[in-house]
């Protein structure tokens, strides 16, 4: 199949306990790709085939699988919704053309979800939207779209309308066409009849649809002057080409509603995939890069006959080897040929094409683009990088990872799991950018880091179970940073006069506290040549290399600008190495000087619990040194959001479930580094030199 506008390559995202692996197995179930329904909670789901995932009910890993529906295909990716694996749903949104957002009819706009939200906005995907669990106590479809509207602000565009609350959920009605969708409770999906609107509706029915179709004539003015002047109700196809156009412009979120459990309202959903949200052609196309990631002002056009451009966006182990998941942009590709990867430089023989239904896999012999496919056994692409045309080469535009905030030291329990070990965390690493591993030089340990304890959790325990390495672990370790808060002016020289050639290089400089998230700046305002320019980039790598180890207890030091003034140089005795001495020199003679202070990764909290326990959580998270930011009353309970320190928040949950009589859910991400209180600074800093003189 090779019309490019007969493909949708779709994702499925939201927050955790949304209902997005159901809704993906009801899809599944639906264009006849399964025949048994899978339950989550039961373990069974098709696209959740990790044990960790059985056993938690949680997705993991983003799951690829192809289907078709009246005609088209889909490739769809099922996201996890926990907030430690948010990575997967940003590398899957940057490969796709357009999305699912799902939400619980109960729950609302949960954390996870803006999260995901702000993800797909950045990377500019159309999406449609499924309000799911309907069938749930406390569901309210109408509130939910509300929230989507205050907490998103983003346009739900309201294209149904649900039949009955919770237990008395029934159907929807379809604002377009003016007719219900009920069906039986038999959870047969086929099982359904199209009738007349509820009487009791008909109003309301009316006064939303003539809602949606202003909104979505503002595409199309002629249309619009019709309809306002006239009175001219346009055709539905009219309506349904301005509601494509505004969708794949962001302009709103076509609104569906249902329950993926009992089997109701996902025929409509997947026709809005097929009618509203675009193909592999009308997205804008991505942008190709230099080697140092500068945008070169082309872009990989999507067309089949064009040179082979493809962004290689997860890789996975399973029994049969390393798969390489790749979403091909340009051009087509058979089996056997050779291709460039412009990250390495070196070529890769592409000897095994699959498509990837879950965990099943169905041989292919090219790929062209437009295409989701897995590559099989390729052995140096990594993540974000770009195979290509050998002839032809291009880089696309790579994936930016959030740097882990979180570390803990690992031991093998015996003595010959050490190869294992480190033969598995490779692997590991790969699959996952976010997931680092390390050894500490000094003491031999291996430090995992991730983005949260969960994380982490699953990473150890994917070591002992799939890969057989049982591990010692230590404790959580927090990321600290330092930086500095005041500006020193100062000079320094490096002289050295031992027979020969000596050694000669001044500087006189400014180091000062940089922007926030500036990270480090180096500029130099040296007129006449006192220090000549050949040796400003020694001077520039000197002081950045020092950074990474900071005065106060060698965490890297963010922030900081350094403004090389002045200096002096000697025709014989200076060198690019002088300089560069004279640089670290003044690092540790200034760095002292310049009020040096210990920085803490601050998170992102949004706590959920009973309204009876509110008082308890609040006064929590204030011993905590947590700020309350915003707190919001719900039918289910309360929401409370706040930013605390990650070195406080260890083992929570626990503390939280005790609190609430285990009610209470919670969920967290970085958001940003800030002073650490001077006592716990002094102890943080106490304990780390310690640590470092007992190794």
């Amino acid at each position: 199949m090779t019309d490019l506008t007969k493909y949708r390559n779709i994702g499925i995202f939201a927050h955790v306990d949304a209902g997005k692996t159901t809704t993906t197995e009801r899809i599944l179930n639906l264009t006849g790709k399964t025949h048994k329904i899978g339950e989550v909670h039961d373990g069974e789901a098709t696209t959740d085939f990790m044990d960790q995932e059985q056993e938690r009910g949680i997705t993991i890993q983003s799951a690829a699988t192809s289907c078709q529906w009246n005609g088209h295909r889909m490739n769809i990716i099922d996201t996890p919704g926990h907030v430690d694996f948010t990575i997967e749903v940003y590398r899957s949104l940057k490969v796709l053309d357009g999305g699912v957002g799902v939400f619980c009819g109960s729950g609302g706009v949960e954390p996870q979800s803006e999260t995901n939200w702000r993800y797909a906005n950045d990377s500019k995907v159309s999406r449609v939207i499924f309000i799911n669990k309907l069938d749930r106590l406390g569901a309210d479809f109408y509130r939910v779209v509300g929230q989507i509207e205050n907490v998103l602000k983003a346009t739900p565009l309201v294209m149904v309308l649900p039949i009955g609350t919770e237990d008395n959920f029934s159907g929807v009605v379809d604002l377009l066409t003016r007719k219900a969708w009920v069906w039986d409770n038999s959870g047969n999906p086929a099982n359904y009849e199209i009738q007349d609107i509820p009487a009791d509706m008909v109003d309301k029915a009316e006064e939303y649809r003539e809602a949606l179709i202003e909104t979505a004539l503002e595409q199309d003015d002629d249309l619009m002057e019709a309809y306002l002047e006239e009175g001219v109700e346009p055709s539905i196809d009219d309506i349904k080409r301005c509601i494509r156009k505004g969708t794949i412009a962001l302009d709103f979120f076509p609104t569906y509603c249902g329950s993926a459990f009992k089997n109701k309202g996902i025929q409509l959903v997947l026709d809005a995939v097929v009618d509203y949200l675009p193909n592999p052609t009308e997205v804008n196309p991505q942008p190709e890069v230099d080697l140092d990631g500068n945008e070169t002002g082309k872009f990989a056009i999507v067309d089949a006959s064009g040179p082979f451009r493809a962004l290689a966006f997860k890789i996975m182990d399973d029994r049969f080897g390393a798969l390489t998941f790749i979403r091909v942009y340009s051009g087509k590709l058979e089996k056997g040929t050779t291709v460039l990867n412009t990250f390495t430089g070196k070529t890769e023989r592409i000897g095994r094409i699959v498509e990837m239904h879950a965990e099943e896999r169905i041989e292919l012999d090219s790929c062209e683009a437009g295409d989701i496919v897995a590559f099989v056994g390729l052995k140096n692409t990594q993540t974000g990088h770009t195979l290509c045309d050998q002839d032809n080469p291009a880089t696309l535009e790579p994936m930016v990872f959030p740097d882990p905030v979180i570390s803990i030291a690992i031991s093998p329990k015996d003595k010959g799991g050490s190869e294992k070990m480190g033969v598995a965390l490779n692997k590991m690493v790969k699959e996952d950018p976010s997931f680092h591993a390390e050894t500490d030089q000094e003491s031999g340990e291996t430090i995992l880091k991730g983005m949260g304890e969960l994380h982490l959790d699953i990473k150890i325990d994917i070591l002992k179970r799939t890969h057989g390495v049982d591990v010692n672990v230590g404790k959580p370790q927090v990321a600290y940073r330092e930086t500095i808060t005041k500006l020193v002016e100062d000079s320094y020289t490096h002289k050295k006069q031992s027979g020969g050639a000596g050694q000669f290089g001044k500087i006189d400089y400014i180091i000062e506290p940089g922007e926030p998230n500036s990270g480090y700046e180096f500029e130099s305002k040296v007129t006449g040549g006192n220090v000549p320019s050949e040796y400003w980039s020694a001077i520039d790598s000197a002081f950045k290399g020092m950074l990474e180890e900071g005065v106060l207890a060698g965490y890297p030091c963010l922030d900081v600008k350094v403004t090389l003034m002045d200096g002096a140089y000697h025709a014989v005795d200076s060198s690019a190495m002088a300089f560069e001495l004279a640089a670290k020199g003044a690092y540790r003679q200034s760095m002292p000087k310049a009020g040096p202070q210990l920085i803490e990764p601050i998170m992102k909290v949004d706590v959920f619990t009973p309204e009876q326990h509110v008082g308890d959580c609040i006064g929590d998270l204030n011993r905590r040194r947590g700020m309350i930011k915003d707190q919001e009353s719900t039918p289910m309970g309360t929401r409370i959001k706040a930013d605390a320190p990650l070195s406080e928040m260890f083992g929570y949950i626990g503390d939280l479930r005790t609190m609430t009589s285990g009610r209470g859910q919670f969920s967290m991400e970085f958001s940003h580094y800030s002073p650490c209180p001077k006592n716990v600074a002094d102890i943080v800093i106490k304990e780390t030199l310690e640590r470092k003189a007992n190794k």
